[in-house]
């Protein structure tokens, strides 16, 4: 008797499960750029704040589905501060156990079998391999160098009878980032041919130059629009899972009724926690900022030298590096390199057919390590 449901064999294997099964077998002096996944501590501010959460009865009874009322409204208040759009906490905003599975859910209550899902390529895995679970037909649209790695969005025009269009800006892999200009024209197709539109934000607090957006600010978007985001990159609280969903309130209950059904949301302590970050560490992003670009001002240069080539990031903690000439695949060339030089990066073709030719270096390694990486390269 077969175990895996046939759509469960759908699912190809996922990227960085090879990639921890890669790192225990070369574990040995091996410098990790292949996840990302933050090395930096949080604020002591909030992990205090978590502690003294821990000491509240209610605290360990089951939390609200949508998560607790009043880090909804700090999730408002900190939108509002930063990206100057209003939200209403009781049906635009949902608390997450982190955006991935929100992204999960969020897909599998919004599509159905044969629903036109379109996404991007590359991307993180997610967006790809979800679709499939429902049976939706899945379009991807092309990140190429030469456009910026932003979608074409005359390609967009030709998918019809599109259901939902998953998007991430800042993306991963690719760094690229996404203006206010192109979300409105985004939406504007959106309001013209009739689909929903999902941006995965996770980076929006990880920049080096013009502050990304939301594509909510756009007038219009919250008829059409949901936006995901994280603790874990804006907070180093990756290990915590925490994240939320806002925008649209209809999508938002698709979702719901997946979430209603699978768990009870997050630890109502890790949520008092995020409240804290939210209205007391607004700021704490910046001191992230600065010691990813130091990283980024080191790691760059050396690997521009070995052969690679790379633009520089405007946003994320990533480098999207062209393999050098003479190297054919992303995975056979990031396997010498692991095996060689005890060096690890994400394979660009993991993140789709357009990530092929490219290696994901992740800047969550501290500047000792990536001082040794250099050296390795040399």
């Amino acid at each position: 008797m077969e175990a895996f449901a046939k759509r469960v064999t759908l699912l190809p294997p996922y990227l960085f499960k090879k990639l921890d099964d890669l790192k225990r077998k070369y574990k040995e002096g091996l410098i990790d750029f292949g996840e990302g996944n933050p090395d930096l501590p949080p604020s002591k501010n909030i992990i205090k704040a978590f502690k003294n959460a821990l000491n509240k009865l209610e605290n360990h009874r089951y939390p609200k589905y949508r998560g607790e009322l009043e880090l909804r409204e700090a999730i408002c208040e900190w939108y509002d501060k930063r990206f100057g759009v209003k939200l209403d906490p009781e049906t635009e905003v949902a608390v997450l156990i982190g955006s991935k599975e929100g992204i999960a859910h969020f897909i599998w209550g919004v599509c159905d079998k044969d629903d036109v899902y379109v996404t991007t390529d590359p991307i993180f895995p997610p967006y790809h391999n979800n679709p499939l679970l429902v049976g939706a037909k899945i379009f991807t649209l092309p990140l190429k160098e030469e456009n910026n790695f932003l979608p074409d969005l005359d390609d967009l025009k030709k998918i019809r009878k599109i259901k939902l269009l998953a998007i991430n800006f800042p993306n991963n892999p690719t760094t690229a980032f996404a203006n206010l200009d192109f979300y409105k024209d985004l939406v504007a197709l959106a309001q013209k041919y009739g689909f929903f539109i999902s941006n995965d934000n996770a980076y929006s607090e990880i920049y080096f130059e013009e502050k990304p957006p939301s594509i909510l600010q756009v007038k219009g978007a919250k008829e059409f629009c949901c936006e995901f985001h994280s603790f874990s990159k804006s907070f180093n609280l990756s290990g915590w899972r925490l994240g939320f969903i806002c925008g649209n309130k209809n999508l938002i209950n698709a979702m719901m009724r997946i979430k209603e059904n699978v768990d009870t949301g997050p630890f109502k302590a890790i949520q008092e926690a995020g409240i804290y970050a939210l209205r007391y560490e607004y700021n704490f992003p910046e001191k992230l900022r600065k010691i990813y670009l130091k990283r980024q001002n080191l790691l760059l240069p050396a690997l521009l030298e070995y052969g690679f080539e790379i633009r520089k990031p405007k946003a994320t903690f990533y480098l999207w590096a062209k393999i050098p000439k003479k190297e054919k695949s992303s995975l056979r060339f990031a396997l010498k390199l692991l095996k060689e030089k005890r060096i690890l990066a994400a394979p660009g073709s993991g993140f789709g057919k357009y990530g092929e030719g490219y290696l994901r270096f992740s800047l969550t390694v501290n500047e000792k390590l990536i001082k040794e990486a250099i050296s390795r390269l040399k």
